[in-house]
């Protein structure tokens, strides 16, 4: 295997268990409607991105601190974080993998789903909505 193969090999492992870990923080503080968005092809910032909701600006915080904390224990520090101080919406950036946790007025306002998931469902689901 060439060393270029074997990076990239690494770097897939390497993000799975990211991902396993972003996951696992986002049940263990029962984020609700957990959404992953696997974004390659549309976009050259992430892989997948996280769209999650909290039920009030605390629990939007909470999880967004569990992400955070969860990363790093699996090696990740995030690129960074923002809107914790107002936690309406909460980013971490974790490299190939963005999180988003939103109060749930936030989220649909901003529809981040529908932006990232368009030309995405089959002509015939789209017809019928």
């Amino acid at each position: 295997m060439s060393s270029t193969a074997s990076r990239k090999a690494k770097s897939a492992a390497s993000n799975e268990h990211l991902r396993q870990r972003v996951v696992a923080a986002l049940e263990d503080l029962k984020a609700k409607d957990v959404r992953e968005i696997d974004v390659r092809g549309k976009t050259s910032i992430a892989d997948t991105l996280f769209i999650a909701s909290g039920t009030s600006a605390r629990h939007v915080k909470s999880i967004a601190d569990e992400v955070v904390k969860f990363a790093k224990e699996a090696g990740t520090m995030p690129l960074g974080v923002e809107g914790q101080t107002e936690a309406e919406w909460v980013l971490v950036d974790l490299g190939d993998i963005i999180v988003h946790v939103m109060l749930p007025r936030i989220r649909e306002f901003y529809g981040l789903e529908r932006l990232w998931t368009v030309g995405d469902d089959a002509p015939d689901a789209a017809a019928n909505d």
